[in-house]
């Protein structure tokens, strides 16, 4: 399987990642479902190297996770459907293995490449749950 590059704009900086809100977002070859979310440079509009996250679509990985939305937040987004969301989560690794932020989730609308880091309040998500072995 090749790997598929997509651009993302997102509505507000990811955190931490301030400013930059346009990326790109490469598979990983040989890692279904692991993805680079790479920071472009808004000037010369070249990859930065120096803005990288690596984030796992949840649907491959772990697919009892279902944050759910707020109108608001759907809205923002123009998400029509539910398909054409792509729920990904920012993956850490540590010590004992990897861990995953399912407090504050990357949704991206596939038909439009807009995207957001959403914080899910008032829903009991872990912002370091351990990836446990598939």
């Amino acid at each position: 399987m090749s790997a598929v590059t997509t651009t993302v704009t997102f509505t507000a900086p990811p955190f931490g990642l301030e400013p930059a809100v346009d990326f790109v977002l490469d598979d990983i070859d040989g890692a279904v479902g692991l993805h680079a979310l790479r920071a472009v440079d808004p000037a010369t509009r070249e990859i930065d190297a120096s803005v990288r996250l690596f984030v796992l679509d949840a649907a491959v990985h772990l697919p009892d996770y279902s944050p759910v939305l707020t109108d608001e937040q759907t809205s923002a987004l123009d998400l029509r459907s539910a398909d054409e969301a792509l729920l990904l989560v920012v993956a850490t690794p540590a010590e004992t293995g990897m861990t995953v932020n399912l407090l504050a989730p990357v949704v991206v609308n596939g038909r439009t490449g807009s995207g957001t880091q959403l914080i899910l309040e008032g829903q009991d998500w872990p912002l370091r749950a351990e990836l446990a072995a598939r």
